[in-house]
């Protein structure tokens, strides 16, 4: 397949952290020039696979930074393959689609579709129409919204943004969590209220993280389906509304199968990913998120034998893309450090020993989406940037 792969066009990356290194490390083996830019936490830009990397300086937005390079008089990257590596990236391009669309070239997608897969809300609201579980959310825009839902909602629930970047951006997490507490969820919704932020409340479905799995796919502009994958999830960080921190490659059809109906309902095309988790009361599986970019888990995609980027890139190229109809099954991506932190927390609830931790690990067939021995430096970055963030927050409680 490499032989015959034409990598004239090189490709920058905006924004992203995992799953940009592993693009630009996978790109970069293959021949395809390799170009980012993002904030400090971008790792790939240490990467010896990047080709030239553009730093958002400190204090400065990105999107200003990103308009000054990509659409101003310097036309020095003019016919690069633009991915948006995060949910800001994807911002970006959908506010300068037009503008960025004469000059690169541009991810498939449906600009309207892509906005609402940024909106959490809206998300949900599509999986109804289309005929895919979900679970129950209550929209709210005031504080007088969240008041009135007193004896209505079905704990625990979730505040969560529809906009997860900004959130993130703004409180360090990706949403709250609500065990059975109404006071506290019109404290803390009244809080993202008051931050500007548009939030939602949903049900938050029960049971452990090893409930999560999550669809792959690439379509394209015939409606077909290029490819299929499945993989599950054994542990985030924190616990049941962290990151995944222990991933598994294995074939789910029914995960496959729900995410493809959702996919062809709303007529989508381009890459997309989508999770789901079992509730147990129903047995249902449900729709959590869907991301229209590549994941985290990008580095086990592509050493499971999925190279999706380049399934990307030769489609926007004008390539025959690489066929696979199969991958390798039970290999693991581990954060070792955060999978401990994730058993402290389980074993303070009583649902984890350390044996059963043991005997959990991946012992074999793991990797880290980070660390690598060929190309370290993304490795030392991050933990560079993980020790200043510490030391910040010491400094602060000093």
């Amino acid at each position: 397949m490499t032989s015959t792969l034409d990598t004239a066009l090189p490709v920058l990356l905006l924004g992203g952290e995992a799953n940009t290194l592993e693009v630009a490390r996978h790109f970069g083996k293959t021949g395809i020039a390799v170009e980012i830019s993002g904030g400090s936490d971008t790792w790939g830009m240490a990467s010896w696979h990047c080709r030239r990397a553009y730093p958002v300086p400190s204090g400065t937005r990105t999107h200003d930074f990103w308009r000054a390079l990509l659409l101003a008089d310097d036309h020095s990257h003019d016919g690069h393959v633009l991915f948006a590596m995060c949910d800001d990236a994807i911002d970006f391009v959908l506010e300068n689609e037009a503008a960025l669309r004469d000059r690169y070239r541009l991810e498939k997608f449906d600009g309207q579709l892509r906005r609402e897969m940024l909106d959490k809300q809206r998300t949900l609201e599509l999986a109804g129409k289309v005929g895919v579980p979900a679970p129950a959310y209550w929209p709210v825009e005031t504080a007088a919204d969240v008041a009135a839902l007193a004896g209505k909602l079905t704990f625990p629930v979730m505040v969560k943004p529809i906009h997860s970047h900004l959130f993130n951006h703004h409180f360090g997490r990706k949403l709250f969590i609500v065990e059975d507490s109404f006071d506290e969820v019109v404290a803390r919704a009244n809080e993202a209220l008051e931050a500007g932020l548009e939030i939602q409340i949903v049900e938050m479905i029960p049971g452990p993280d090893n409930l999560l799995s999550s669809y792959y796919t690439y379509i394209d502009d015939q409606g077909v389906p290029l490819f299929h994958f499945t993989k599950r999830v054994e542990r985030r960080y924190p616990v049941n509304s962290g990151g995944a921190v222990y991933h598994e490659t294995v074939w789910l059809p029914e995960t496959a199968e729900m995410g493809l109906r959702f996919l062809r309902g709303i007529g989508w095309r381009g890459l997309a990913n989508i999770e789901f988790k079992r509730d147990t009361r129903d047995g249902k599986l449900k729709i959590i998120e869907v991301n229209a970019r590549f994941t985290a888990a990008h580095r086990l995609l592509v050493r499971s034998g999925a190279p999706i980027d380049l399934v990307a890139y030769c489609d926007l190229t004008g390539q025959p893309a690489p066929v696979f109809t199969s991958y390798a099954q039970h290999m693991y991506l581990w954060q070792p450090v955060h999978d401990f932190r994730a058993f402290l927390q389980l074993r303070a609830k009583g649902e984890l020993t350390f044996g059963g931790w043991l005997a959990s690990l991946p012992w074999r067939r793991a990797m880290n989406p980070i660390f690598s021995l060929s190309d370290p430096m993304p490795g030392v970055a991050r933990l560079r940037h993980s020790l200043a963030r510490q030391w910040a927050v010491r400094l602060g409680r000093g």
